[in-house]
């Protein structure tokens, strides 16, 4: 009675394997990008990610792509699950874990890639003088700046700048968090990869 209960049992269990074989083989990690000396030098003395990766439901992944933007180049931001997607062709997505802006500061909208700056500086806006008033008039770029390795400006469909960045971090801990005044913050080895990718003027959709 047991053996014919395993014989049945055994080729359920195979295709069940097989099934989650092939879901899997859909989910592709891909390498860190190659740095320059620049980026080794500053990256050793910058905050670490230690909690990169460690979920693998978080990890950076290629995947399908799941958004409704086919356009290769344009980047989609999912505020919501905390996940940033740049599109691919042939059907593929890069998925990074980002932290969103603060409940109150979140935003959805369209806007473009106006320029993109190496360990850039910060200048602090109005709303984060307002709450920390002691704020410097500039922070230069480097290992503990708050916008990390890189700093991808977002300009609206007149050019204008928004304001809003896509960007490195020096608290790479609180990546998954909506912790921001409404920037897009990664881990800083991701939004190099990701500066290395998208060319100014993409379109960048938040949601």
């Amino acid at each position: 009675m047991h053996t014919d209960f395993y014989r049945f049992l055994r080729p359920i269990v195979a295709l069940g394997l097989c099934l989650m074989a092939a879901a899997c083989t859909q989910y592709s990690a891909f390498p860190d990008p190659t740095l320059s000396a620049r980026d080794v030098q500053l990256l050793a003395l910058a905050p670490q990610s230690l909690n990169r990766d460690l979920d693998p439901a978080r990890a950076r992944f290629r995947m399908p792509n799941p958004t409704n933007e086919k356009v290769p180049g344009t980047v989609v931001v999912d505020s919501d699950a905390r996940f940033l997607y740049y599109i691919e062709e042939g059907g593929t997505a890069l998925r990074y874990e980002i932290s969103p802006g603060m409940e109150a500061h979140q935003w959805s909208g369209v806007a473009f890639v106006g320029r993109k700056v190496e360990w850039p500086s910060w200048t602090p806006g109005n709303t984060a003088r307002q709450m920390v008033p002691s704020l410097p008039a500039t922070v230069p770029g480097g290992p503990n700046n708050p916008l990390g390795a890189r700093g991808i400006y977002l300009h609206d469909e007149r050019g204008r700048d928004t304001e809003y960045r896509i960007h490195g971090t020096n608290e790479p801990e609180m990546i998954g968090m909506p912790v921001s005044l409404g920037c897009i913050r990664m881990h800083n080895i991701d939004a190099i990869d990701l500066y290395n990718r998208i060319k100014v003027g993409a379109k960048v959709v938040v949601r």
